[in-house]
């Protein structure tokens, strides 16, 4: 007769799942990877697009460390390509000899359409083509370019004005609320 064993036998446990670090929020694309502050403020921004941007692959490592620039940078259409120019992108921290120039001329990427829009946009005096943050979507860093005109002084002073009257009606809502909760 066979023998009736003690101990009862339970399906085999599940391994832990693995410890995955999270991602970096600039990879992912929930952060910029960079953002052109002053470009609201010097320009009056209208019409924008996203461009792809043909980067090496030390530049698109040196974007995710955070080392992109956009401040001084501008647009440029010749010859029907559009390009960027001044976009600063500091050398990569792990690279070698081979690693890129911080300020070389990058062409962006765009269907002739809307290269020929931006190109009739950018021909009317005082319209500048202005980067205003670079960010990543589906792994690929993208341009977002507005065609810009500049501010007078006194633009930037109403403009700052403006800024100033919605901080403190703002800050008076939420003192009223605060009154209100108590």
């Amino acid at each position: 007769m066979p023998r009736q064993s003690s101990h009862v036998i339970t399906p085999a446990a599940k391994p832990a799942a693995k410890a995955t670090k999270p991602r970096d929020p600039v990879a992912a694309g929930e952060r910029d990877a960079a953002y052109n502050r002053s470009a609201g403020f010097n320009y009056f921004l209208s019409d924008k697009v996203e461009a792809g941007v043909a980067l090496r692959g030390t530049e698109v490592k040196s974007i995710r460390e955070g080392q992109a620039n956009l401040k001084d940078a501008y647009g440029l259409i010749k010859d029907g390509e559009a390009f960027l120019l001044n976009v600063h992108i500091g050398p990569y921290s792990h690279g070698n000899s081979a690693n890129h120039d911080a300020l070389r001329t990058r062409k962006l990427l765009l269907h002739k359409e809307e290269v020929r829009k931006l190109q009739t946009k950018t021909q009317i005096k005082g319209n500048t083509l202005i980067p205003v943050r670079l960010y990543f979507r589906k792994g690929r860093v993208k341009c977002e370019l507005a065609v810009a005109k500049g501010k007078q002084e006194w633009d930037k002073r109403e403009t700052e004005k403006r800024r100033e009257a919605d901080r403190e009606s703002r800050a008076a809502i939420n003192a009223s609320k605060y009154k209100m909760g108590r």
